[in-house]
């Protein structure tokens, strides 16, 4: 029996994995359900894992290569992978976002149709915390990151539209150089406040400020134009800009971090994508943590979303209800101000999806119809339990 078996075992040695995999249906043994490459990317290199989960729920990582992130090293990275796999079984390419570095990467997968999915790096470190793996190489990074592959069921990534991926980066420049100017502001502010200020560094401040302030026009007007030659996302802008405190930029800014609103299926993980989530930790009598946002999401898109929130409550009696309410309740502002931010976010997201305008008359056309309350109060309560 055992010389038998050694002859069976030098059949099959030099077989592909996959071959290997189709001949143990014929005798029994577990079949392969699922195939995953985790990738560990750095700016020049691409370490990466094959792992493999069986039709009995168990799983195994069975081969690990180091690529170079180029694009030559991307090439050789599918010649390989389609060596070591079963070619009627797709393989799910894991990737957490490193930066830019993935990038180039994932526009490569998604170009040559493979499934590819990105994972925000803090549920790639806490699932890897939980494998009790003492140490940190690329090599175990990419094995979490295989592992986690396997046992979850990821949403499938697919690059932007060029058009978005262009508002992308235009307004994330405008945000930077924003930034900028604030701290140039500042430093004038300090150089003036001075007993002796230098006129000379007074000047240089006040030339970068300018500089700046040209630089924001530009952009502005850089992504008007992109937005209005492409019909789709102006009309999308269009129906964005009926709603309260939403502008331009900020049209603009949510379309193209959501990839317009692409992979958004709720509300719920629209709010969890930006961050707004509430979190609250409870254990026993003793812990007793205040409810607070998560901000584990985009954080420009919170951004994004805190000036039109301000405007709104300025100016529109329905979220001005809203917020009275919840400044009455626990008495923080900031706290209503998010709150006011995540309903905008949700109702951007509404109207996107519907393709229908805002109605600013919407509460007194239903007043008139004896089906709404007269009072912001209870438009608010109705807001908030959506």
């Amino acid at each position: 029996m055992a010389s038998r078996i050694s002859g069976q075992e030098t059949k099959l040695r030099g077989i592909p994995h996959f071959a290997i995999s189709h001949l143990n249906k014929g005798i029994g043994m577990k079949r392969v359900i699922k195939q995953v490459l985790g990738i560990d990317v750095a700016q020049k290199e691409l370490v990466v894992c094959l792992g493999r989960m069986h039709d009995d729920l168990t799983s195994d990582l069975f081969a690990h290569h180091i690529f170079p992130n180029t694009a030559k090293g991307m090439g050789s990275l599918l010649a390989w992978v389609g060596k070591l796999t079963d070619p009627l079984l797709a393989v799910h390419y894991v990737m957490e976002a490193t930066g830019v570095y993935h990038e180039r990467l994932a526009y490569f997968l998604d170009d040559n149709a493979r499934p590819v999915s990105v994972v925000l790096p803090n549920k790639i470190s806490n699932y890897a915390r939980s494998l009790s793996v003492k140490t940190v190489t690329d090599r175990t990074a990419c094995e979490a990151i295989a592992r986690f592959g396997l046992e979850r069921h990821l949403e499938p990534w697919h690059k932007p539209q060029p058009v978005l991926g262009t508002m992308r980066q235009l307004t994330r420049e405008r945000d930077q150089i924003v930034a900028e100017r604030s701290m140039a502001k500042n430093q004038l502010h300090a150089e003036k406040a001075q007993a002796q200020p230098h006129a000379a560094s007074v000047k240089r401040v006040q030339q970068r400020i300018r500089l700046l302030d040209r630089q924001e026009k530009e952009i502005t007007a850089e992504i008007a134009d992109v937005v209005r030659e492409d019909g789709q996302v102006s009309e999308s802008v269009k129906l964005l800009r009926s709603i309260p405190g939403v502008g331009l930029l900020t049209a603009a800014s949510v379309l193209a971090e959501t990839n317009g609103f692409e992979l958004i299926r709720n509300k719920r993980q629209l709010t969890s994508y930006a961050g707004l989530d509430v979190v609250e930790k409870q254990s026993g009598t003793s812990v007793r943590g205040k409810p607070r946002i998560s901000k584990r999401g985009n954080r420009y898109l919170r951004k994004a979303m805190h000036m039109p929130a301000l405007t709104a409550i300025r100016h529109d009696q329905r979220f001005k209800g809203l917020f009275v309410r919840l400044v009455s309740k626990h008495g923080v502002k900031m706290k209503a101000v998010v709150a006011v931010q995540r309903k905008l976010l949700e109702l951007m997201y509404t109207v996107h999806s519907t393709g229908v305008a805002y109605d600013r008359q919407y509460l007194e056309k239903q007043q008139n119809t004896g089906q709404q309350a007269s009072s912001d109060v209870q438009w608010s309560k109705k807001l908030e339990a959506a």
